[in-house]
């Protein structure tokens, strides 16, 4: 049966590939307010001020530096420093303590898929990345991307968590190995964040069915919750986030040994609701120029979001 939803949900995943696309979008006279309501900002001072914010209101954040895919070395210089620089300021202002904010990362974006030794330059700069998070107080998530580089991902976590062991993992429900990584990584002290997933993926590794998504994310969020490691529930979706209270219920889990994440700007009244009810209420923060990725894919993800955007761009708000 035609799916209206997937079919969209698809070509706007296309979209955020299509670099002819994305220079017509990045030039058009696109409202600050949709770029916004999604995005913190341009700089390390729009990010920190965003974590103040935040924590101001009892929640928590983590922060992406946006940009992916990378092919310039120096480009992968610059983001592996926006990040030192990011970490050293956020110490400063006093934001590290406690597990208040950390930091995300793309392996790709440090320069995973550079022609030579691409996978050591992108480990190298994560370990310094790393570094800085343990010195300012605070650790570090490695993002997850197309199932092309979950294994690569995989193995620069286990070599990090040597030496820096309370590094975050992500794994997503559409993929069809994901409950057996859970498995893997429900272990002592190991973060672990589950989401549902936001690339195109073939039918051999992913579930295409919206429902199977979400029968595989709550498979694998039990799997979490009745470990020893601690869970990070990224999801918006309503019955996702009653499932994993009651799963955390049912494995006795204290209101600190797990955590809810949702994305800037994307239910910010259940939010500040589920952060107001005493739990760890973390929120995922992009900032930087890079943003049109990020952004069709977060279109893509929801289709009110989809028509919000399109309106701004077309000047029809």
């Amino acid at each position: 049966m035609f799916d209206p939803s997937a079919a969209l949900r698809q070509g706007m995943i296309g979209l955020s590939k299509n670099t002819k696309v994305r220079d017509v979008v990045e030039k058009a006279p696109v409202s600050k307010d949709v770029v916004k309501r999604f995005v913190a900002g341009t700089g390390t001072a729009d990010a920190v001020g965003a974590v103040r914010e935040l924590d101001g209101h009892g929640k928590l954040a983590t922060l992406d530096f946006l940009g992916e895919d990378t092919l310039d070395k120096a480009q992968a210089i610059h983001t592996r420093d926006a990040y030192l620089d990011l970490l050293a300021d956020l110490a400063d202002a006093g934001l590290t303590d406690g597990g208040r904010v950390e930091v995300s990362l793309k392996l790709s974006a440090l320069g995973q898929a550079l022609p030579q030794d691409g996978k050591k330059i992108s480990l190298d700069f994560a370990r310094s990345i790393c570094e800085a998070a343990a010195i300012a107080g605070t650790t570090v998530t490695l993002d997850m991307e197309d199932h092309t580089t979950t294994d690569a991902t995989l193995e620069s976590l286990a070599e990090l968590r040597k030496d820096f062991p309370t590094t975050g993992a992500v794994l997503q429900a559409y993929l069809k190995r994901t409950e057996a990584d859970c498995r893997d990584l429900a272990t002592e002290g190991s973060r672990v964040r589950l989401c549902k997933g936001a690339y195109s993926e073939p039918a051999s590794v992913a579930f295409q069915d919206k429902g199977e998504v979400d029968m595989n994310y709550v498979k694998c969020l039990r799997v979490l919750m009745e470990g020893k490691g601690y869970p990070m529930v990224a999801s918006h979706d309503p019955r996702i986030i009653e499932i994993a209270g009651s799963l955390a219920d049912k494995s006795l889990r204290a209101a600190d040994s797990f955590e809810y994440q949702m994305l800037y700007g994307i239910r910010p009244k259940e939010q500040q609701r589920l952060a107001d009810a005493g739990n760890r209420m973390r929120v995922y923060v992009p900032y930087g120029d890079e943003w049109y990725g990020y952004l069709v894919r977060r279109m893509a993800e929801r289709p009110a979001n989809t028509m919000f955007f399109l309106r701004a761009v077309t000047g029809k708000r």
